[in-house]
């Protein structure tokens, strides 16, 4: 295995861990709006147990994100220089909503007053919606393709926003909206205690579990016949198997199996996209070659370079995070 292969793999890795931590931080805030309970201080008090269930660990998830950039941009400058350019768009929706919910989870708590809540509520939620849909519009153009106007330039990708808001595109965002969704409901059921427990279980158990397995499969079955190879047919088993557990866990009231099981999801959603996508970075749907793991990569000096970096940098920073959710593993309560 070359270090193009690797620096793939880590990249992969770092985008799939991405998803699996700040998909459920997604998840909570898109489920604010339907925490509602006998009165308006009864409902923001349940949001607000919520919020703390992901205060001291949201930011931190988010570094995934960084951490896969800049790795895109020292091993893969010409997919990065490309993704960035063709993606503009959707990529600035994605930051702009994410600053917008990072600045109201912050400032939630700088004025006491229900209404100044609720508004941050409303930041929270909307910087929660349109990162889901985005990553699943994005993640699903990435795997499928775009037309390329000429071989490995930086402008080259001629699709636009509006054409990646295809069809397939936007299959993929709503499974990614309803799969973190339903991770953010799971993830609530394992932090809180009743009422908000009780209330994201009956959300779990309802439609939510129902519309994330229909369009989930549809989306996966799609994409794999499409582009899959014949091994990722085994990250599509994985999945499932992952669902089952996760929903015997949330009928059973056994909470860690349930976010357990929607987290290996998670991560087998991202093998089957990342296996499909390999030995490609940014295929190409025209006559014009795209870009591979090998068009697309850095000196093997840098890549030499980055792999010892990361080889003592990474696991400093997975037993940093490790042992902040460590203590932070405590129920929330309204009260609280």
């Amino acid at each position: 295995m070359d270090l193009n292969t690797v620096w793939f793999i880590i990249i992969a890795f770092f985008f799939t861990g991405y998803f699996v931590l700040e998909g459920f931080d997604f998840g909570v805030g898109m489920l604010l709006p339907f925490l509602r309970g006998e009165s308006a201080a009864d409902s923001d008090a349940r949001r607000t147990a919520a919020v703390r269930a992901i205060g001291p660990v949201w930011d931190g998830n988010e570094v995934w994100l960084i951490v896969a950039g800049a790795s895109i941009f020292a091993a893969f400058p010409e997919w990065y220089a490309t993704l960035f350019s063709g993606f503009y768009l959707p990529l600035l929706l994605i930051v702009t909503a994410l600053i917008i919910r990072g600045v109201s989870l912050e400032w939630r708590v700088k004025v006491d007053t229900l209404a100044w809540r609720k508004r941050c509520d409303i930041g929270i939620a909307l910087g929660s919606y349109l990162p889901a849909l985005l990553w699943g519009v994005a993640m699903t153009n990435i795997v499928a393709g775009v037309a390329f106007s000429s071989p490995g330039h930086v402008d080259s990708v001629i699709d636009g926003f509006l054409g990646l808001l295809n069809p397939r595109g936007l299959l993929g965002g709503a499974a990614f909206l309803l799969l973190f969704a339903f991770h953010g409901a799971l993830f609530l059921g394992l932090k809180t205690h009743a009422p908000v427990r009780t209330q994201v279980h009956a959300i779990a158990r309802g439609w939510l579990a129902i519309a994330t397995l229909a369009v989930g499969a549809i989306y996966l079955v799609w994409m794999q016949l499409n582009f899959g190879k014949s091994w990722t047919w085994i990250a599509l088993a994985a999945v499932a198997l992952a669902l089952v557990a996760a929903f015997a866990g949330l009928w059973s009231g056994r909470d860690r199996t349930a976010f357990f099981g929607t987290a290996a999801a998670i991560i087998a959603v991202g093998l089957a996209l990342f296996g499909a996508l390999f030995p490609n970075v940014l295929p190409s749907v025209t006559d014009v070659a795209g870009l591979d793991i090998y068009t697309a990569s850095a000196s093997p000096y840098t890549l030499k370079i980055m792999t010892w970096a990361a080889v003592v940098l990474a696991p400093a920073v997975l037993i940093g995070q490790g042992w902040t959710y460590w203590q932070f593993r405590a129920r929330i309560g309204v009260d609280a």
